[in-house]
């Protein structure tokens, strides 16, 4: 007998988990958080947030949005990564990153209505939890998760009540592991992983400082930090990480993985801080240390029958790009209108085997991007000379030769600039970011090839209307002259149909078919004269469609179908699409 029941229990309040929540609570589906810690997120770990994730958050509400943005560092203070000896030392090179370069911001502002931002995950994982519970989700704290036993019918979960000590079971229908890079659940459900943990190590020392005088000039995120043999592996790059400008500050310095983790006391702390700030008597109020392990891992399959894994539980890695909380909460927005049309009877069980196919492949891709990225190191140190010489001293004057009036100096130069640049790949990586294509059963492609990427697919966010791909972001105006984000008439829960003059059929259909399904379905007819108005163009070259043609969003605002214009019935073709994506 259950102590508790529910239709979904997620374990974890992380960004996945109670982003999961807050999507459900909206959806209308009574769901309950649980969190083996008293509270939420105690440091600011997860900071880099990027359009798409500000895209749910948006999706969520305008008042959702809104808060992030006001808790926020906005995107110009993310600034440049800059490379120095110290912070008060010799600035060795910057590159401009996550959209500060002109050609950049233009891609950023051409994809999406929203902004990308640096919100610490002590500010977003609040401004979450507090969203889900505030519209239906039923919370407990201090709750660990011990197990869980599936049948047919749904889930019956054993959690303890750490306040009490005693054990209690929850019966869900559905159950979602968001518990983290040790999840328990997806071990519990024998999730199939390739990769490593532990590949390195990694300390955290958290400090408040005011260190306007040495970076206000240059705002950044991260200041990357070179000093030669300060660190176990002799090259000595630590990074220096702004929490809250500009008196907030994290810092990450590597250990040997292959030796016990430090024991790092506040002595430590302090000297590690003053050395790469290059201000020894610096005022420093040490807030926390602690250490972590470099993982690289991720999940083949993300769920098994009723269990569902998201977050760090499928994609372990490290911080590089910033890719972890903005994939965590993505997962969060494909699972949870799936699991809405499913329980409420509006799909077929089918539909949850689409989270796997579509969500799987971005674990890997991203796993495998951040942990690129650390290697990406390595061509600077070589350039920097840091790569030929273990003596610190030696490694010093290599580093200092590049200020010669010497042909080598001068291609060293050279190279000190091209590594630099080439980090665009993890710190202005806008296509990871943006390119997700889903393939699935919950697609219906009809023959249409996926369109190839003109640019790098890493670097550069490539709309298309191709059935898989997130909707294009295109500005279009109301009759009252208002202007939205194609992605605004989307979304919320609810599949939408977008046509043209001559598309009013299909809009008919819509209505037709809505009510055969029991769904419901909004509708929008872009064109002159029309409730909504593309007046510069930019919708009908975005569209990949014509006039009378349809693209068929899903709730998630990635396009389910579309077809080029209307012939024969479009209620029947409508029809097909539907059934075919939610499995009736």
């Amino acid at each position: 007998m259950a102590d508790i029941t529910t239709d979904v229990l997620t374990i974890g309040t992380g960004p996945a988990g109670s982003a999961t929540a807050a999507l459900l609570s909206t959806y209308g589906v009574e769901n309950m958080v649980i969190n083996r810690y008293r509270w939420l997120a105690a440091t600011p770990r997860a900071h880099i947030t990027n359009q798409r994730t500000m895209e749910v958050l948006r999706d969520l509400g305008k008042d959702v949005e809104a808060e992030a943005y006001m808790h926020a560092t906005e995107q110009d203070l993310m600034g440049e990564n800059v490379f120095c000896t110290s912070l008060a030392g010799e600035e060795i090179g910057r590159m401009r990153s996550w959209g500060k370069h002109p050609l950049s911001r233009a891609e950023h502002l051409l994809s999406s209505p929203s902004h990308m931002n640096d919100l610490p995950q002590t500010f977003m994982e609040p401004l979450l939890f507090k969203t889900a519970c505030s519209r239906g989700t039923q919370s407990r704290m201090s709750m660990e998760y011990l197990s869980h036993v599936q049948d047919a019918e749904g889930v019956s979960t054993t959690c303890r009540d750490r306040l009490t000590g005693k054990d209690i079971t929850i019966r869900s229908k559905y159950l979602v592991g968001a518990d983290g890079g040790n999840s328990l659940v997806a071990e519990h459900a024998g999730l199939p992983f390739e990769g490593k943990m532990g590949v390195g190590g990694s300390m955290n020392i958290l400090f408040k400082a005011d260190l306007s005088k040495y970076v206000a000039h240059r705002p950044s995120v991260l200041y990357w930090v070179v000093q030669p043999g300060a660190d176990v592996g002799g090259i000595g790059m630590g990074l220096v990480r702004m929490i809250r400008p500009w008196d907030e500050w994290l810092i990450v310095w590597g250990y040997d993985i292959n030796q016990p983790a430090p024991k790092v006391d506040d002595a430590f702390a302090r000297k590690v801080a003053r050395d790469l700030v290059g201000d020894p008597e610096l005022e420093i109020d040490v807030q926390s240390v602690s250490t972590w392990t470099v993982n690289n891992m991720y999940a083949t399959q993300t769920s098994k029958g009723r269990v569902f894994c998201m977050g760090d539980a499928i994609h372990r890695h490290p911080p590089s790009n910033g890719l972890g909380s903005n994939t965590s909460i993505q997962d969060g927005f494909n699972l949870a209108w799936k699991l809405a049309y499913v329980i409420k009877g509006k799909a077929g069980p089918k539909l949850l085997d689409s989270y796997s196919q579509e969500r799987a492949p971005v674990a890997r891709q991203i796993v495998t991007r951040a942990n690129k990225s650390i290697e990406e190191f390595g061509p600077i140190f070589k350039a920097l000379g840091l790569l030929d010489s273990i003596d610190p001293v030696k490694m010093q004057s290599n580093m200092d030769a590049r200020c010669d009036d010497t042909p080598a100096a001068e291609a060293q130069r050279a190279k000190i600039r091209e590594t630099i640049a080439a980090k665009v790949y993890e710190f202005d990586a806008h296509g990871v970011e943006m390119n997700q294509r889903y393939k699935s059963n919950a697609i219906v492609t009809d023959g249409q090839e996926e369109p190839a990427f003109e640019k790098d697919a890493e670097l550069h966010h490539q709309p298309t209307s191709w059935p898989g791909a997130r909707l294009p972001h295109v500005w279009v105006h109301s009759e009252r002259g208002d202007k939205v984000s194609t992605l605004d008439l989307t979304g919320h829960g609810k599949f939408t149909v977008l046509t043209g003059i001559g598309g009013q059929g299909w809009l008919d259909a819509a209505k037709v078919v809505s009510k055969e399904l029991g769904i419901d379905m909004a509708g929008h007819l872009i064109g002159p004269r029309q409730p909504w108005q593309d007046f510069s163009g930019d919708w009908a070259r975005a569209r990949e469609v014509r006039d009378s043609g349809i693209l068929l969003v899903r709730p998630d605002q990635h396009v389910g179908w579309r077809a080029d214009a209307i012939s024969g019935d479009p209620a029947a073709d409508l029809r097909r699409a539907l059934t075919s994506i939610l499995d009736r």
